[in-house]
């Protein structure tokens, strides 16, 4: 009997403890955790364009309009709109959306988001067509540009767009990119720089509560990293996997690999105002003595193409007939002795610490040391690498670009506008009076025919006189606990959370 008693308690207590450790476990999927491979540099939409810290601060603001996952736009917190006539758009705003602090959106802080977006050095660029933005009542906004823009809506749905409370951002002051408000489906908690932000659901969110209550971002720089992290179940989505680990997530029996096209191109920059990179033979001999079938087979081991072009096959615009370097060393010596360089030269190659562009480097110092090219790499922290880069203090450069609005006057006119020099996005340093001509052009037409020529016109130059070699095309990857249901990738890289559970 004893014996009966002391089997019934055992039972007893293993259920006890099997329904606590139970809780404990449904406690922890009310987080989802997310490594990525740098820290946000600011939650500030306007004082950077990073991606890093743009796919963070897509989760906490909302904007005027959206784009699916198909690159469609979409109502957002204005529900509708109508264009008066080639330079005027009205947007009427959703009824009853608040901020995180509790204010209401009114059209004044889409005024004062816009209008403080045009200031911004860094993000300006992308809202540079509109004259200006007028509050007609507390839910309708009228923005009128300088001239006709045909990308007005895809430009608006830019995470740099985000809206911004007025009266948060003057109570934080030069202290804002550490204390986000928006009106997005999750709020800003706490911030430990160098190792996570995290981010908690928005009871008060239009579209209703996002159904996980935490949403943690992990810095973990190296992918091999967040690669364990998925193993250990330490980690429930890990972006930008190493190709050397795809394979072992892709067949490992809870984790799912999925990998999709991008909008993002890869690239190697030159400041053009440095000698010897400010003679275009340089720079061409340069495109010519890398082998870039080699770097993609390498590096990226199927996850990319090569590239022809600064935007690739999926922007409205690209060129498939721009000129594509084909790999020939003697032709790049015979460039450089052309440009008085035949016995050789010593150059800086920057990187940050991204594997994958510490890898491009490492083959690039190679294949140029065959055509008497002495490559010293250095590599530096995100932060420093994009203000160095922003100043002008390197030689050359590997970088990306996402073409985020999947419309050519995004993917070119940041990357080579004669205006955009520096931070803005043209990082090469890069002018010609006749590609801001024809950017300008792409820029205010609202004919899809004339603009497409401008931008085909646009790459035909780029190309030939290198400012940057694009080297490819990569897709973008996620590795994902296979328990971790309705998390969509979206082609400009920045993944929206909002929807997302763990079960």
């Amino acid at each position: 009997m004893k014996q009966k008693f002391k089997n019934l308690m055992f039972v007893l207590m293993s259920v006890v403890v099997f329904f606590g450790y139970t809780s404990k476990l449904l406690a922890a999927k009310e987080t989802i955790v997310i490594a990525q491979g740098a820290d946000a540099k600011s939650l500030d939409p306007h004082s950077t364009n990073d991606q890093p810290s743009s796919r963070v601060s897509a989760q906490i603001y909302d904007r005027l309009v959206e784009q699916d996952t198909d690159m469609n736009v979409i109502p957002g917190l204005a529900e509708k709109w109508e264009q008066i006539d080639d330079v005027t758009t009205v947007f009427h705003l959703r009824e009853g959306v608040k901020f995180h602090n509790g204010e209401l959106l009114k059209a004044s802080d889409v005024k004062f988001s816009l209008d403080r977006m045009k200031k911004s050095p860094q993000v300006s660029h992308i809202i540079g067509a509109i004259e200006s933005v007028e509050v007609v009542d507390d839910k309708t906004v009228k923005i009128k540009t300088a001239k006709p823009f045909g990308a007005l809506t895809s430009h608006l749905a830019h995470t740099a767009a985000s809206i911004l409370n007025e009266k948060a951002v003057k109570e934080s002051g030069d202290a804002y990119g550490q204390k986000p408000v928006g009106t997005g489906p999750y709020k800003f908690s706490n911030w430990q720089a160098g190792d996570r932000i995290v981010l908690v659901a928005n009871e008060d969110y239009y579209k209703g509560v996002a159904p996980t209550k935490t949403v943690i971002f992990r810095n973990i720089p190296e992918g091999t990293n967040r690669t364990i992290g998925l193993e250990t179940g330490e980690v429930d989505i890990a972006y930008d996997l190493e190709p050397v680990d795809k394979d072992m997530v892709r067949n490992h029996k809870k984790l799912d690999f999925v990998e999709e096209p991008s909008l993002s191109m890869t690239y190697l920059g030159f400041n053009t105002k440095k000698a010897p990179l400010d003679k275009v033979q340089v720079r061409q001999a340069i495109a010519y003595a890398i082998d870039v079938d080699s770097i993609v087979e390498a590096v990226y081991q199927g996850g990319a193409v090569k590239a022809n072009s600064p935007i690739g096959p999926k922007v409205f615009g690209h060129n498939p007939n721009a000129k594509n370097y084909e790999y020939n060393p003697e032709k790049a010596k015979e460039l450089l002795a052309a440009a008085g360089y035949k016995d050789g030269l010593k150059i800086k190659l920057w990187t940050n610490d991204n594997p994958i562009r510490r890898d491009i480097a490492t083959i690039v110092q190679d294949q140029l040391k065959q055509v008497g090219i002495d490559v010293t790499i250095e590599t530096l922290e995100w932060g420093a690498y994009l203000d160095g880069t922003a100043r002008g203090d390197h030689d050359m450069f590997i970088l990306g670009w996402v073409s985020v609005t999947g419309d050519a006057d995004y993917g070119m006119y940041p990357l080579f506008h004669s205006s955009t020099h520096g931070g803005a996005g043209n990082r090469s340093f890069y002018s010609n009076a006749q590609v801001d001509e024809l950017l300008d052009k792409g820029k205010n037409s609202v004919n899809p025919e004339e603009r497409k020529e401008a931008y085909i016109k646009v790459q035909e130059i780029v190309q030939e006189e290198v400012p940057v070699f694009t080297i490819a095309y990569p897709s973008d990857n996620v590795g994902k606990q296979k328990n971790v249901k309705n998390f969509k990738m979206h082609p400009a890289g920045h993944h929206r959370v909002y929807g997302a559970t763990v079960e």
